[in-house]
């Protein structure tokens, strides 16, 4: 996916809804995150171009709340429940993810595979 910064981004996206894992005081998501607008993008993997400044999923932890979910490494991460998540910060995004008062969190990503499988069907 690509874009340019101040346009509108058109993107495929899946709805993934997390419910955090419990452990005494501590509510667990089983994902990492990367990126973000103070971040450099040379050094994402995921960035198509090393231009894309956008929160991906770095990891995800085998058998975790986030993989039970369906999120997988090299997601796109565009919202977080109903917030714009396309040009936040690294901390930013990681305040949203993880506020104490939510014990669900619904996702809007994108994925390589979303696209190319709509560019498919587009063609058939």
């Amino acid at each position: 996916m690509s874009y340019i910064p101040g346009q509108p981004v058109t993107a495929v996206v899946q709805r993934i809804e997390i419910h955090k894992l419990r452990q005494g005081d501590n509510l667990i998501l089983g994902f990492s995150i990367g990126g973000g607008i103070d971040q450099d993008p040379g050094q994402n993997p995921f960035s198509e171009d090393k231009t894309d400044k956008g929160i991906y999923v770095t990891r995800v932890t085998k058998g975790g709340p986030a993989e039970v979910a369906g999120l997988m490494m090299g997601d796109k991460i565009m919202q977080v429940n109903g917030w714009d998540m396309t040009m936040v910060t690294h901390d930013q995004a990681r305040k949203r993810l993880t506020k104490k008062n939510e014990d669900v969190v619904r996702l809007l990503v994108t994925r390589k595979s979303l696209e190319e499988a709509v560019r498919q069907s587009m063609m058939q």
